[in-house]
């Protein structure tokens, strides 16, 4: 457990909810069409990769198993294995079928899914209240750097500068499929895959409290950000960074904050 007097952060034993003073985020990501046992919270954070081969019947049965936990509030994004959710993904030789990418953006846009509590951002935010009372500001990104067959990837230094420019400076609830570089990004090969571009934009993000991603399945855990300079940053948390990425021996990371 990593904690201070604003946030507090669980890899494993997980006690009761601190209470109303506090807001229980439960960030989990690359599930891959798997279902896994979710703690409870008031918020669950899903980043992306919902499902394995992004075919539509594995987007539903991901989205059926989101809508039976019981978090009053839920905020997924895509990430690179989504391609029903990718309008690129449309038609053409290597593409899927329309109704396949048709089916799958209806079904994550439907009505009775945001009534139930279920919100998916694509490059964009939402604001939400809580049971008690309280707003908070997110933002959701389902990019991620080029790297093979996949969606939501881009290419270029100034596709990505275009793409983190959207993050409205007050975001203090951050979902990105990548991780920023350097943070929690690092593969098995010893290197750090985390895009830079999204790097430097977190640095102007003051507002932003909470930044949760995965894709890079090895490096799940908790960072601190500390505020620079200062000699006892435990005080001072400027950001809490987590690799949510879950496999079979992984769990999900339990972020309190306090209102």
């Amino acid at each position: 457990m990593c904690e201070s007097p604003t946030a507090r952060v669980y890899t494993e034993q997980i006690p009761e909810h601190p209470g109303l003073a506090w807001t229980r985020f439960v960030c989990i990501s690359d599930t891959h069409s798997r279902k896994f046992r979710i703690p409870p919270g008031d918020v669950l954070l899903h980043a992306g990769d919902l499902t394995s081969w992004g075919e539509f019947p594995q987007l539903h049965a991901t989205i059926e198993w989101l809508q039976s936990l019981d978090h009053p509030t839920k905020i997924i994004i895509a990430g690179n294995h989504d391609l029903c959710l990718d309008e690129r993904w449309r038609g053409g030789i290597e593409g899927l079928s329309p109704e396949s990418v048709d089916a799958g953006r209806s079904l994550v846009r439907n009505q009775n899914l945001r009534d139930a509590g279920i919100y998916y951002l694509e490059y964009e935010s939402l604001r939400f209240t809580t049971a008690a009372g309280i707003e908070w500001r997110v933002y959701g990104s389902p990019a991620a750097p080029y790297f093979s067959r996949g969606s939501f990837q881009y290419m270029t230094y100034k596709e990505a500068e275009d793409i983190y420019a959207r993050i409205p400076s007050d975001t203090e609830i951050l979902l990105t499929h990548t991780p920023p570089y350097e943070v929690l990004d690092k593969t098995r090969r010893g290197k750090n895959a985390g895009c830079d571009v999204l790097a430097a934009r977190l640095e102007q993000l003051h507002a932003c409290r909470l930044h949760v991603f995965g894709h890079i399945h090895e490096a799940h855990g908790a960072r601190i950000e500390g505020e620079k300079n200062d000699d006892d940053v435990k005080d001072r948390i400027r950001r809490v960074s987590i690799n949510a990425a879950l496999s079979s021996n992984k769990r999900a990371i339990v972020v309190d904050l306090k209102n």
